[in-house]
């Protein structure tokens, strides 16, 4: 009966776990996540060639680099999603010790590339930036801490959340990153208000955030240029903005074409953090829709899922991984189109970026593994039997 109000697949005796898996996993989600995949495989072609020419690269470079890095995040997506709830609290455990080390060693042993903010750790040629893979842990560990407050006799779980994301929060802003920052403490807010948090905590934290940014803007240069930047009435054409909005005013309804686009050429992180305006200026309104209507089916599906879940910890976790997973995008795409002051925030599975693929395959293995269908009664039925 519960497979009929709920859609859950029935659990066999001695089942194989890719039947089993495959059954259960929603594989609408998963399909859109492949489609952003070859999406950004896509404008990789076009977008990451002139860098590699400037570097003195081949001219696929960067693009066969993405591709090794995404088929080892889809792998690692894929044994993610294969786990129960119990474990993927643990490895989002364990991950979030890890990267919380690593982003405590960048003060003295990271490096900035010459971009102004202490974010990553290099090694032999190759760089991770830690905050990355800090969100997905973070998610997992606020997550235990909220649910166990939920428990009889249980931890203040909430009080310990939030100071762990008052520190959290403060260290990535003290790089400076600030998008990466915001993320986290959107995503420790709405998983709050799942976890039965009253309004008034959230508006008085809204608050302090308001106050922090306002702090920010007077003691961080790198803040306030951005801000400047976001809140001038006219866009210098010369600058990141400037070349995005054109491209995209270019490109109209169904863009100038495949390969004919010039943005590539001016933007330095084209094939990064303005991925959306090559998309935009070579394949038009069109393709943006896609890319907004893929992450619109990952997120909102996933939400719908987690509506019925009765574990307090999938249910929290769940939430956060998808609404950090659609701000994100949001953020990257707003910026684009100047509704958003900069962020330096990459676009999921789009943008170039090992860190940043390989962590957004973390993040959707957790939320793929969380959301699911099993066999089980809604919250309504436990109330019911209290």
């Amino acid at each position: 009966m519960t497979e009929m109000v709920f859609g859950a697949a029935p659990v066999r005796a001695g089942d194989p776990i890719l039947p089993r898996w495959w059954r259960t996993v929603d594989r609408w989600a998963l399909a859109c996540v492949l489609g952003l995949f070859a999406i950004g495989l896509l404008l990789g072609l076009a977008a990451s060639v002139p860098l590699a020419e400037k570097n003195n690269l081949p001219r696929f470079y960067y693009v066969s680099r993405q591709a090794f890095f995404g088929g080892v995040a889809l792998m690692v997506m894929i044994v993610i999603s294969m786990l129960n709830p119990r474990q993927v609290r643990r490895i989002g455990v364990l991950g979030f010790v890890a990267a919380f080390l690593a982003v405590l060693a960048l003060p003295m042993i990271g490096t900035d590339f010459g971009k102004g903010a202490v974010r990553w750790l290099s090694f032999a040629g190759v760089s991770v930036q830690p905050s990355e893979f800090l969100k997905p842990g973070f998610v997992a560990i606020a997550a235990w801490f909220m649910a166990s407050a939920q428990e009889v006799g249980g931890p203040p779980g909430r009080l310990y959340s939030f100071f762990l994301t008052v520190v959290i929060v403060l260290m990535l802003a003290f790089q400076p990153d600030f998008g990466q920052a915001t993320l986290v403490l959107f995503a420790w807010g709405v998983m709050y208000f799942v976890a039965g948090a009253p309004m008034t905590v959230l508006l008085i934290v809204a608050g302090l955030a308001g106050l922090g940014g306002m702090f920010a803007y007077g003691a961080s240069e790198h803040f306030a240029r951005r801000i400047d930047g976001f809140l001038t009435a006219e866009v210098d054409p010369r600058t990141q903005l400037g070349y995005a909005t054109n491209a995209i005013q270019e490109g109209g309804f169904f863009g100038v074409g495949v390969g004919e686009g010039t943005v590539k050429w001016s933007l330095p992180d084209a094939h990064t953090d303005f991925i959306i305006a090559v998309a935009a200026e070579e394949y038009g309104l069109i393709m943006v829709l896609a890319i907004i209507a893929l992450y619109g089916v990952i997120v909102s599906r996933s939400l719908l899922r987690l509506m019925k879940e009765r574990d307090p910890f999938t249910r929290i976790a769940g939430t956060g991984l998808a609404c950090a997973f659609g701000v994100q995008a949001l953020v990257n795409m707003g910026v684009a189109v100047r509704l958003l002051p900069a962020k330096g925030m990459t676009l999921p599975f789009v943008s170039y970026g090992g860190s940043s693929v390989i962590a957004s395959g973390i993040a959707m293995g957790m939320l793929l593994a969380l959301t699911r269908s099993r066999p089980q009664g809604g919250i309504t039925d436990i109330l019911r039997h209290r």
